[in-house]
């Protein structure tokens, strides 16, 4: 008969050689927007393991989120606003429902650090190009202060408000005239262009300093398995899984989650590229202002 000390031992070796259940997974989410209810909101994107996101709202909506401690919270400035409101919640977006924020007022938020990114940028609800005359100036402010800047691209639900809103606007390769013109600037593509996935691939392999954010593709209650999976699998294929950024748009984080486990080609690196190591070298550069 085996001694209980020996027996004991054997146990503790047991139990330390057992395989230790995976680490939390850790999540940057780069697309989010203002709900009625913050706190609920961000808590269950920290249950999901969300410890950073980027936020974008109308500006009251927005100010609600800057006493939050957790998750960390980047905040964007979201415009040209259709009728000065945002699509789909229709709440005004600046004070006097304008449709631009001025442009000396939008450097002195940036001065004040309460903008991080510009974003999301809705010409397409506007119905404009991304490269319209009208862009311009806040091109050039992002440019000076290295701010990112994430822009919509491919389509839209029902009933967003906006009468001006083009389809055909939500294609990637209107961008091109953009980066052309502003080398150094810092853009992902918003819902990686969606059904307009192929352009926004070849935009990406022309503009090395393009990243995309995979919200909307991911949601199964928008896209399907295998839509996904086909959109993916061609970034991936064209080796971009250094520029892809794990995104909700408010959707369902535990499905959009789930939709990645199931890329049957993602190692467990390159899933932590896409959930939060290429959003932190996206955002991570600073300059002081």
């Amino acid at each position: 008969m085996m001694k209980a000390s020996a027996f004991a031992l054997l146990l503790i070796l047991a139990v330390g050689f057992q395989k230790k259940p995976d680490q939390p997974i850790q999540i940057f989410d780069v697309h989010i927007h203002g709900e009625a209810d913050p706190e609920s909101q961000l808590a269950a994107l920290g249950d999901a393991g969300v410890y950073k996101a980027a936020i974008s709202t109308s500006w009251d909506l927005q100010e609600t989120y800057r006493d939050q401690e957790s998750p960390e919270l980047l905040f964007g400035l979201m415009f040209p606003c259709p009728v000065g409101n945002v699509p789909y919640s229709s709440q005004p977006c600046f004070e006097g429902g304008k449709e631009w924020p001025e442009i000396a007022w939008v450097e002195e938020q940036i001065k004040a650090g309460k903008i991080d990114f510009f974003g999301e940028l809705l010409n397409q609800y506007y119905g404009v190009t991304p490269s319209d005359s009208m862009m311009l100036p806040y091109y050039e402010l992002a440019q000076k202060y290295n701010l990112p800047i994430g822009i919509h691209t491919g389509g839209a639900g029902p009933n967003h408000g906006s009468p001006n809103f083009q389809w055909e606007l939500g294609d990637p390769i209107l961008l091109k005239p953009v980066l052309e013109a502003y080398p150094s600037m810092r853009l992902w593509i918003m819902h990686s262009g969606d059904q307009y996935y192929e352009q926004t691939v070849k935009i990406m392999q022309e503009f090395p300093h393009v990243y995309a954010d995979i919200s909307v593709i991911a949601n199964p209650d928008i896209v399907d398995k295998e839509g996904f999976h086909t959109t993916m699998k061609a970034f991936y294929d064209a080796g971009l899984e250094d520029r892809l950024m794990f995104a909700t748009d408010n959707g369902d984080i535990q499905k959009m989650i789930a939709a990645v486990e199931e890329l049957d080609f993602l190692s467990a690196a390159q899933k932590e590229k896409l959930y939060y190591q290429n959003a932190e070298r996206f955002f991570g550069q600073k300059i002081d202002r």
